[in-house]
């Protein structure tokens, strides 16, 4: 059997490039997006911190006294997100995987409190919209800023799959580049979402929605007696 090609949307750490190495397969990395972080006022916060990204965790703590945030609750989506705000210092009070769950949960059980959304610049409107529409008093602070950075891939690449793990990378991925024979590994509904706009059909997106668990995917398409309990780790 010839050796299993991958192309990931973005720069793994070295433990999740070690998966793929031990199972032999060829791996190509490239970042199809690029994170900026802002400059914000710390003084414009209501009682409730709502995060949908790591992304926005990292930002704020960037920021000079951001500390006097951790007494506030925190609602997050992701488990990643959950989990860096949690070694951070924070209190998460809800987590969902997927932003639509998380606007359900506030607008049903928590809709009396005041929150304040750190979000990005290419934001679905999901959330936010869910807090307008249940008259939520909610602000919101644009902390980091995503772009796009588009890159050609040689035509003499051949991939068996390839992994996404937003909207944005598919975006910028398919500014340059087609999708072909490959199948598309996604990291969530959005983001395989963005790929169905564009006809895509070989979709397969991973059971929770994290880069361990897209990358637990590929391996058990392609070779799933290989999957090991380190490997999800």
């Amino acid at each position: 059997m010839s050796q299993i090609s991958i192309l990931s949307t973005k720069t793994l750490s070295d433990q999740q490039r070690q998966v793929f190495i031990d199972a032999d397969f060829d791996l190509l990395e490239q970042d199809f997006i690029e994170v900026k972080n802002n400059q914000f006022q710390l003084d414009k916060f209501n009682t409730n911190l709502i995060f949908s990204s790591q992304n926005a965790v990292l930002s704020l703590m960037e920021q000079t006294g951001w500390e006097v945030l951790k007494t506030k609750t925190v609602f997050c989506v992701g488990i990643k997100t959950k989990d860096l705000l949690e070694q951070n210092g924070f209190t998460v009070s809800v987590y969902m995987d997927y932003a639509a769950e998380l606007a359900e949960i506030i607008t049903l059980i928590y809709h009396s409190e005041t929150y304040t959304f750190l979000s990005g610049n290419l934001r679905k409107e999901t959330l936010p919209q869910a807090l307008k529409d249940a008259g939520i008093t909610f602000n919101e602070i644009e902390v980091y800023e995503t772009k796009l950075a588009p890159f050609k891939i040689s035509d003499q690449e051949n991939f068996d799959g390839i992994m996404f793990f937003s909207p944005s990378a598919v975006e910028s991925y398919l500014s340059n580049n087609k999708i072909k024979k490959e199948i598309c590994f996604c990291v969530g509904n959005t983001t395989a979402a963005a790929l169905e706009e564009k006809k895509v059909k070989q979709i397969i997106i991973a059971e929770i929605p994290t880069i361990e668990d897209t990358i637990i995917a590929v391996l058990e398409h392609y070779n799933p007696e290989i999957i090991e309990p380190e490997a999800q780790n």
